[in-house]
């Protein structure tokens, strides 16, 4: 494998408003692509907005999902590929033939459709089911996978797509400053975001705390570092329905070091090298060789009660 250079962005996204989200991506991939990034990676539900989707009724979430590859926002991706001259990861709502709705990530390229991954474990809205496996594609001789928010959070997941043999999994989020009964967590209020060019201090103080990075680190670095693959996350910044989202979009290496961040109050990106040597060199790789599956094989494949319970979703806006 050689050398790959990746972009991760974050941006503002507008609810429901495609046209400008795909904008933003164009924008972001043209300057990414002038500074020689091969792939540029963006958050959960980039192309149509995220948190708004929970006040939805089938009818209308049916009414902004799409088939995919025929609809159009894969086809206005393939076309920012060909035009940028990266590969590209997204993220909008899936309408499948049966009019059954997923949460989808694609990665596109000039040729077309690369991979589609759905969100094991959607919860915004009821009306949106889960994917039921997960992903492992080939960007220029390197393998890949995807897995949306949540996923990464049940620590299985991240190991499953390791040992399927993805040495870069993509991490889109829209996540962080949300309610949660921990410590430190909660919503930021948005007259700091409307300040931020006045007091960016008050409002980096918030981001960068426990309702955000700080949690982010207790984790994050870990299933780069356990699995010893690249993680690229990726997050929005700004307002995003009725909360406000901080962004740090960062790709982390096999060692759990963070080599590329977005640091801007505003839309950004932030570009990092990955290099093959690094997957093999990294602690991680050494453990995943030693495991003893016959110990506990059966233990992690018994069946429990299935409940997903999310602080935020039903908090009062």
């Amino acid at each position: 494998m050689n050398p790959l250079k990746i972009a991760t962005a974050q941006f503002e996204t507008y609810d429901n408003n495609k046209a400008a989200n795909l904008s933003s991506i164009r924008d972001i991939c043209l300057k990414a692509s002038a500074e020689g990034a091969d792939v540029v990676a963006f958050h959960e539900c980039s192309v149509c907005g995220y948190t708004f989707a929970k006040e939805l009724s089938r009818e209308e979430l049916l009414a902004i999902a799409e088939p995919i590859p025929s609809g159009e926002s894969t086809q206005a991706l393939i076309s920012i590929a060909r035009e940028t001259h990266v590969t590209i990861l997204a993220g909008f709502f899936e309408r499948d033939e049966s009019d059954r709705i997923y949460k989808a990530h694609i990665c596109v390229d000039k040729d077309g459709l690369k991979a589609k991954y759905r969100k094991l474990h959607p919860f915004i809205n009821p009306n949106i089911l889960p994917g039921d496996r997960y992903v492992v594609f080939d960007i220029h001789g390197w393998k890949c996978g995807i897995l949306i928010c949540y996923d990464n959070n049940i620590v299985e997941n991240v190991r499953a797509t390791a040992l399927l043999g993805a040495d870069i999994i993509f991490m889109p989020h829209v996540t962080m400053c949300t309610p949660s009964p921990r410590p430190g967590a909660g919503l930021v209020d948005p007259s700091l975001w409307e300040n931020r060019e006045n007091d960016p201090t008050s409002l980096r103080q918030e981001f960068d705390g426990l309702k955000g990075r700080t949690w982010l680190m207790k984790w994050l670095p870990a299933r780069a570092y356990d699995n010893a693959i690249y993680a690229v996350f990726s997050n929005p910044i700004g307002k995003d329905y009725n909360e406000i989202k901080n962004g740090c979009s960062m790709i982390i290496d096999p060692f759990g070091d963070i080599i590329a961040e977005c640091r801007k109050l505003g839309n950004d990106y932030a570009i990092a090298t990955i290099i093959p040597e690094k997957l093999e060199q990294a602690g991680g790789y050494r453990y995943r060789n030693a495991r003893r599956p016959e110990l506990y094989a059966d233990i992690i494949g018994q069946p429990h009660k299935s409940e997903q319970k999310v602080a935020w979703l039903n908090a009062k806006s």
